[in-house]
């Protein structure tokens, strides 16, 4: 796909959840709870896991097979029409590694993120550089503590 093209789905894709984040709450009450994500979704997901870039390899070496204080984590994990790099479903937490070319689609990230958490999840973005620089300290640290967070908050 040109360069040019995918801008212009990048930007209608951040007009439409821009405009559908301030209604997200109302429409929360009345619409059905996908249970399960479109075929085509999952489709893609699963094309996505095969080739992992460095930085997922390196975090997912960390949190595979409950290696993070019990907690069960997936790679490329629909949620509605998104694809999350990691979640974590006990704590609902999804975890998105950006690379180079998010430093273009700001925007794009920070309207998938607001969407995400209205319906319930909270997000935690690393670039590729903490993931490298940071894995086994404050980037592994920080997504433990984050878990531990949530489910403790659930519990009360």
């Amino acid at each position: 796909m040109r360069a040019g093209g995918q801008h212009e789905s990048q930007a209608k894709l951040n007009h439409v959840l821009l405009s559908q984040s301030t209604h997200t709450a109302d429409l929360a009450a009345t619409r059905p709870r996908i249970t399960r994500p479109c075929p085509w979704l999952t489709a893609t997901a699963g094309r996505l896991a095969l080739p992992q870039t460095p930085a997922e390899q390196k975090l997912w070496s960390r949190l595979r097979n409950r290696q993070l204080n019990g907690f069960k984590f997936r790679r490329q994990h629909p949620i509605e029409r998104f694809i999350i790099d990691f979640y974590c479903d006990e704590a609902k937490l999804c975890i998105e590694i950006d690379g180079d070319s998010h430093a273009e689609q700001i925007e794009y990230d920070q309207a998938r993120t607001a969407y995400l958490n209205e319906l319930g999840y909270t997000v935690i973005r690393f670039i590729n550089r903490e993931v490298f620089n940071q894995c086994e300290a404050a980037t592994v640290q920080h997504i433990a503590e984050e878990c531990e967070r949530i489910v403790e908050d659930a519990a009360v």
